[in-house]
């Protein structure tokens, strides 16, 4: 196949074009650099498989010659960008998925959007089914993403019935690996970065907030899964190994040998207070399970910084 994957320079978009290139599909990848770096497909370049366009999803989609699959991964994603780019987040899951679908319906190539566990925000439901509608603030500041990631799910699903598009959609849960910013935002590259600096950690409120964290390996692993198959409705894509924000800072001092504080800040605002996939449909549909745990997992992403700190 030949697919085109905007926010291909991302975190999760790199890791993603690598799986692809691994199973000898031919990709096109597309970023603007606002989130994504382009050291995470450095080592792409000179592979006959991969061509790079620098371009902003919210602006038309021009790709020259066929296309099989597209790939909606750009997109800001971690609380971080939230607050500084909230505009430029609701346009990308608004303007940018328009954009993207009007590739695929050009193309007749299939179409995968990337959602997100955010959709169900502070959840009343747990653990959290694909069938749950969710429980969002729409004006809040985490609103900007949920609701970008919201409507890109209703304008996916409106074109797969009006056009006839070939759609999925992948609802990820915490997603962690290497690749991931120093200054993310998101939990565990906060943990890591201030453990190996030696600085306190930081945990909102007591920490009794719960999450569930995949490693990369393993949510790239469902989402190329899902985009073969022939499922269309949302699916849960994350590990059902729920843990506290207090336990996993803990893990993070034993992994880097650190004898560091944790020091307690006020909770954010519409911080979820649980999360946790329910992943039957993935499990049955698909075939796939989360295969890393939490320790392996994070002991990768500590080497990754250690490398990437000291640089």
């Amino acid at each position: 196949m030949r697919v085109l994957i905007t926010g291909a320079a991302g975190f999760l978009g790199s890791h993603l074009t690598d799986r692809f290139l691994e199973e000898g599909h031919g990709v096109i990848g597309m970023d603007n650099f606002i989130t994504g770096s382009p050291d995470n497909i450095a080592h792409l370049t000179g592979n006959p498989g991969f061509e790079f366009v620098e371009h902003n999803v919210t602006r038309y989609i021009a790709v020259d010659g066929p296309l099989d699959g597209v790939l909606h991964f750009a997109s800001p994603a971690s609380p971080i960008d939230y607050i500084e780019l909230p505009i430029q987040t609701l346009k990308v899951g608004s303007l940018g998925t328009h954009n993207a679908l009007g590739v695929a319906k050009l193309k007749g190539a299939r179409f995968m959007l990337a959602s997100t566990s955010e959709v169900y925000g502070d959840p009343q439901v747990h653990p959290q089914p694909e069938t749950y509608w969710g429980h969002v603030n729409p004006v809040g500041p985490r609103g900007v993403y949920d609701e970008a990631k919201r409507f890109a799910e209703a304008l996916t699903m409106a074109y797969h019935r009006v056009h006839a598009i070939d759609t999925r959609i992948v609802r990820i849960f915490n997603t962690y690996g290497p690749r991931m910013r120093a200054r993310d935002g998101r939990v565990v590259s906060n943990f890591i970065v201030q453990a190996l600096r030696g600085q306190p950690l930081t945990v909102y409120g007591a920490g009794q907030q719960t999450r569930s964290f995949s490693y990369v390996d393993d949510t790239v692993d469902g989402i190329y899964r899902l985009f073969m198959s022939a499922r269309v409705d949302p699916t849960n894509i994350g590990n059902p190994d729920e843990f506290t924000v207090l336990e996993l800072a803990q893990k993070v001092l034993e992994l880097t040998g650190s004898r560091l504080p944790i020091r307690h800040e006020p909770l954010p605002q519409d911080d979820p207070t649980r999360r946790k996939p329910d992943i039957t449909v993935a499990t049955s549909v698909l075939g796939w399970h989360p295969r890393v745990t939490l320790r392996e997992g994070l002991e990768r992403t500590i080497a990754h910084f250690r490398r990437v700190l000291a640089g």
